[in-house]
Formats: structure tokens, C-alpha cells, sequence
């Protein structure tokens, strides 16, 4: 009888121990930061970081925001060269190139000739020049305006990145404590089985759940891994990888409750359709405008050192002649840029529509299931694990009642960190979609 006691008084510490874990709240559980903190190799410190502190190193560090400034550098440079006349051209002609007399065949210096300097420059006509510089600015302001939308997504994606490495976090923990748990129940059970208080079979059965916890709890490592190197790719900091720890906790269950609808019109990949709708209408003026001729105009100077040596001055002026075509597939071209800018507009504007409206739907779905779970599935989980643990340490129950109650308990911990990193994710998602 004593032996009982003492082995009841050990499944009730366990059921206790369990409990905490789950009290510690939508943080990490107990013995969820000390699995994190022997995860880091080399006896390493970890490195905490806040979401605030996340997002400063992304700022800072990513490529994907590097790669959209360089892209806006480009678009400057383009501006700047369309806003230019064209450069006046120069050449020299020598004609009529002969000896002097008593000189042979002797060198260039040696010989008369005709010099001809001649200098041209073209004038555009029909706005070509405005025009293109209205093109080169409305693409400038699309492709910041890309910039803006790598920004948006990019932040989407930190912000699940950040709180997926926090569900994972949380699930190492959950994972950690269940495999502990069971290593505790199968040493007492190993006692109980020596005092012939259990059979072999169910020895053996607690034994094969230790190891099916053992191996959640491996993966559960393994993902915890990946999580961190995501977020790390993301924050420059690769080499760190295996320090990082979501040091924040999650969203408050109320925000993003007054989610609804928003004006696509404020997100920057419609304001970058929209630039580029402006773009496609000024390139097809400027191809209209290949049908007004440009002229260019001449000026020469002339030194004749034949017969009667002397100098000259001449002016002439040049226009095409339109006789093999008159850029009609130039004009065709930019036609059909213009409606593919149309059509691209509408596109980009339904989807940014459809997206606000199902990101809204996904946060409040997400956000009621983490209000069922916290608000009484996790309570009424708890209760069962512990009647389980206390009415088989008592003999009322079969070992095959508190494995299940145990699975259950450990299932609706894992549902409710999920739910949470749903939430957090959803949140994320609206405020990119919504261009909160």
C-alpha cells in the first residue's frame, strides 16, 4: 500500500508538472527555453529577438529591398537620358587630294586637298522629348511604387516567418515536456512492473508511446531548425541561424477584430499598374509622334586648296522621306502595349480586391478558433489529463485511458499554438493585403 501511494503521489507530480507547462499561457511553456537554448551549437548564447528588432535587420539587410533599389536607381538614369536633345555630329571630309608641284609623291602635309568641317544637329518635333521624359517618369514612379510592393510582401513575409519560428518554438516546448513526461511515467512504470503492479503489456505499450513522443520530439527540433533559418535568410543573419530566438509573444487576440474593407487603390502594385497604364499612353504619343519629321541642320566650312585656294561657309538642311514605311508598326506596337496596360490595371485591381476581402474572412475565422481554444478547449483538456493521471495511479482506469487523455492534452496544446500562429499570420496577411 505504501508502494501505491508513493507511485500515485509520482503520476499526480507528472499530471502537475504537465499542467504548468500548459499554464505558462500562449508563451513559451516551461521547458520550452531550455530545449531551445540546447539546440545552439558550440555553447553559444542565444540571440534574442523582438519582432521590432527583426524588422530593423530586414530593413537593413535584405536583398529583395536592395535588389528593388537598384531597380529605382535604373529607372532614374533612364529619366535622366530621355530628358536629353540628341548630340550634334561632327566629321571632316578631305577631297581632291593631289601633289603639289615639286614635291612628288610626298606626305599628307604635301598634297592640296579640300577640307569640309561639317556639323550637324537634329531637331525633334512633335514633343518627342517631352514626351519621353513623361514616359521615363511615369515608369520611375511604377517601379518605385514596385518597390513599395516588394516592401509590403516582404514584411508579409518576415512577419509569418518570425511568428512561425515562435509556433515552432512553442511546439519544441510542448514536444520536450510530453517526451519528459513520458520518461518520468516509464521509469515509475518500471518500479510498478518490478512490484507486479502492472503487466508487461502495458509496460511495453507506455515504452512505445515514450518513443513515438521521443520521435515528435526530434521532428519537432528539426522544424524548429527550419524556422530559424527562414527567418534568417530574411534578416541577413545566416551565420546566426541556429541562435535565433522569438524572444515577443503573440498578438492580442483583439487586433485586427475591426478588420474590413479597404480601397485597393491604396496598395502599390495597383499605384504601379496605374504608372504604368500612365507610361504605355505617353509611348504610344511618342510613337504617333515618329510621324511628324525631325529636321536637321547643317552648318560647313570649307577649305579649298585646289586652283584657287580659298575658304567657304555653307548651311543645309536634311528631313526623312517616308517612302518604305511611315512607323506604322512602331504606332501598331505601342497600341497594343497601351491595352495590355489596361487590361493589366484591371487584373491587378480585382486581385488586390479579392485579396483584402479573403485575407478579412481568414483573420476572423482564425481569430474565433483561437478565442475557442484559449477560452475553454485548453481548461477542458487539462481536467481530463488529470482525472486520467489520477484514476490510473489509483488502479480506476487502463493505461490505454491516459495514453489517449495524454494524446488529447498534447493535441489541443499543439491546436492552440497553431491557432495562434494562424492568427498572427492572418493579421500579417490583412495588413499587407489591406496596405495597413
Amino acid at each position: 500500500m505504501q508502494l501505491r501511494r508513493s507511485l500515485a503521489m509520482t503520476s499526480l507530480l507528472c499530471c502537475c508538472q504537465l499542467a504548468a507547462g500548459a499554464a505558462a499561457g500562449p508563451g513559451l511553456p516551461a521547458l520550452a527555453a531550455a530545449s531551445v537554448a540546447s539546440e545552439v551549437p558550440g555553447g553559444r548564447s542565444e540571440l534574442l529577438l523582438s519582432f521590432a528588432e527583426a524588422e530593423r535587420r530586414w530593413r537593413e539587410r535584405s536583398r529583395e529591398l536592395r535588389l528593388a533599389e537598384a531597380a529605382v536607381s535604373g529607372a532614374e538614369a533612364d529619366l535622366r537620358s530621355a530628358d536629353r536633345a540628341p548630340n550634334p555630329q561632327a566629321s571632316l571630309n578631305l577631297a581632291s587630294i593631289s601633289p603639289q608641284e615639286g614635291f612628288g609623291a610626298g606626305s599628307l602635309r604635301d598634297k592640296r586637298m579640300d577640307s569640309i568641317l561639317r556639323v550637324e544637329q537634329v531637331f525633334e518635333r512633335g514633343g518627342k522629348r517631352e514626351l519621353r521624359r513623361q514616359a521615363a517618369d511615369a515608369m520611375l514612379q511604377a517601379v518605385r511604387d514596385d518597390r513599395d510592393d516588394v516592401a509590403r510582401q516582404q514584411l508579409q513575409a518576415l512577419t509569418s516567418a518570425y511568428y512561425g519560428l515562435l509556433f515552432a518554438q512553442e511546439a519544441e516546448g510542448i514536444a520536450a515536456d510530453t517526451a519528459a513526461l513520458y520518461r518520468r511515467s516509464v521509469a515509475t512504470s518500471e518500479l510498478r512492473h518490478r512490484a507486479g503492479d502492472i503487466s508487461g503489456a502495458d509496460l511495453s505499450r507506455l515504452r512505445v508511446e515514450q518513443q513515438r513522443v521521443e520521435n515528435d520530439a526530434r521532428q519537432a527540433q528539426a522544424a524548429s531548425m527550419r524556422a530559424r533559418v527562414a527567418l534568417a535568410y530574411l534578416i541577413g543573419e545566416e551565420g546566426n541561424a541556429a541562435r535565433l530566438v522569438a524572444s515577443d509573444g503573440w498578438p492580442a487576440p483583439g487586433e485586427g477584430a475591426d478588420a474590413g474593407s479597404a480601397d485597393p487603390a491604396q496598395r502599390a502594385d495597383v499605384r504601379a499598374a496605374l504608372a504604368r497604364l500612365e507610361a504605355a499612353g505617353k509611348a504610344r504619343d511618342l510613337a504617333r509622334s515618329l510621324k511628324t519629321r525631325d529636321l536637321s541642320l547643317g552648318l560647313q566650312f570649307e577649305r579649298n586648296q585646289q586652283n584657287l585656294p580659298g575658304n567657304s561657309f555653307g548651311v543645309g538642311v536634311s528631313a526623312p522621306l517616308f517612302v518604305n514605311h511611315e512607323y506604322e508598326g512602331e504606332i501598331a506596337r505601342a497600341e497594343a502595349d497601351l491595352q495590355m496596360a489596361r487590361e493589366s490595371l484591371g487584373q491587378t485591381r480585382a486581385q488586390a480586391q479579392g485579396e483584402i476581402e479573403q485575407a478579412a474572412a481568414d483573420l476572423a475565422a482564425s481569430r474565433e478558433r483561437r478565442l475557442r481554444l484559449e477560452g475553454g478547449l485548453l481548461a477542458d483538456a487539462e481536467r481530463v489529463l488529470r482525472a486520467a493521471e489520477f484514476a490510473y495511479a489509483r488502479g480506476a482506469s487502463s493505461l490505454l485511458e491516459l495514453l489517449d487523455a495524454r494524446r488529447t492534452w498534447q493535441q489541443v496544446q499543439l491546436e492552440a499554438a497553431n491557432a495562434r500562429a494562424d492568427h498572427a499570420r492572418a493579421l500579417a496577411a490583412w495588413r499587407a493585403a489591406s496596405a495597413q
